[in-house]
């Protein structure tokens, strides 16, 4: 089936209504769609489903033709610091979502992998082969990718009995009072914003433990070490402790340092092999844009070039 396009004169209600309505497209489905960026009110772009729709104004709403269920193979480049018949391990790079999802159907982690690793195609679920942790879009670094289904159950165990022990380099906001700590709060959904998080107590477990590496002008460089997994989780313990990540579009202030991209980058990963039973170490220098950040803001060179990933340990497999 190809694209459809519907073509809908605001009447004063909720734009979101006036479509659903107007076109019988679910309410929750033409909202997906217009967060996605399918729709347009008088030629702009409207993502918010709660716009009112003024009487008058034509609003275009495209539905995308049906996707293959299956993600495709796509020749996206991407960086293999190590792999064997059980597991790779891979550089995601900064924009790049993780999974297939509504509005990133492709160019993703997935597709990229299906092309690199010819073994994907049939592990674990069809939208999400291989993947046993995720990093947001716009956070760079390594992630483990499970090459069979056993290895995929194994690796999901160890991680979650905290097994695999991931570090993190950041830069936050303003100076810490202390050279280390460990950040206990719970997290959840945020009650008036559902697209993002919040420090809850009703919320999931999440515990961050951090430390100063080194300041800068008005900002300071974190190791930090993930004992949870929660969404967004260093991002939302750092503004908690009023510090947050900078340029945090989300959860960072409105001025801030100044800096290149977000200041978050998955720099290390340990874990025993899931086959072999191996310790495995991999760390991956700060990228480009990130070393820039940090230049910009009086802090010098930190690890080594972006292109001398550093890994300890090998697989027998």
């Amino acid at each position: 089936m190809d694209e459809m396009i519907y073509r809908v004169t605001g009447d004063g209600r909720r734009a979101d209504v006036l479509l659903s309505e107007q076109t019988g497209i679910s309410r929750s489905r033409v909202a997906a769609l217009m967060a996605a960026g399918y729709c347009l009110a008088g030629g702009k772009p409207c993502e918010k489903a709660g716009t009112k729709a003024i009487p008058g104004t034509e609003f275009l709403l495209r539905i995308p033709a049906p996707r293959p269920a299956i993600p495709q193979a796509e020749n996206l480049p991407l960086e293999i610091v190590y792999q064997d018949a059980d597991l790779a391990v891979v550089v995601k790079p900064r924009g790049m979502v993780v999974h297939p999802a509504p509005g990133h159907e492709d160019g993703t982690l997935v597709n990229a992998l299906l092309h690199h690793l010819e073994t994907l195609g049939g592990i674990g679920g069809e939208l999400r082969p291989g993947i046993v942790h995720r990093l947001d879009k716009d956070t760079s670094g390594l992630m483990i990718v499970a090459c069979n289904d056993e290895s995929q159950a194994a690796l999901s165990r160890m991680l979650a009995e905290r097994r695999i022990e991931k570090h993190y380099r950041t830069l936050v906001e303003g100076t810490m009072k202390e050279s280390a700590g460990r950040i206990e709060k719970p997290i959840d959904r945020d009650k008036k914003d559902r697209k993002k998080m919040a420090v809850d107590p009703s919320g999931r477990e999440a515990v961050t433990e951090w430390r100063t590496l080194a300041e800068g002008r008005g900002c300071t460089l974190l190791d930090v070490h993930i004992l949870t997994g929660r969404t967004h989780q260093i991002r939302v313990h750092m503004r908690s402790l009023g510090h947050p990540v900078c340029g945090d579009p989300i959860y960072g202030w409105e001025k801030g340092v100044h800096v290149p991209c977000l200041m978050l980058h998955a720099y290390s990963l340990a874990f025993s092999h899931p086959r072999t039973g191996e310790q495995m170490t991999f760390e991956a220098p700060l990228p480009a844009d990130f070393q820039e950040g940090l230049r910009k803001n009086g802090i010098g060179q930190f690890g080594q070039k972006a292109s001398d990933t550093t890994i300890s340990g090998q697989s027998q497999g």
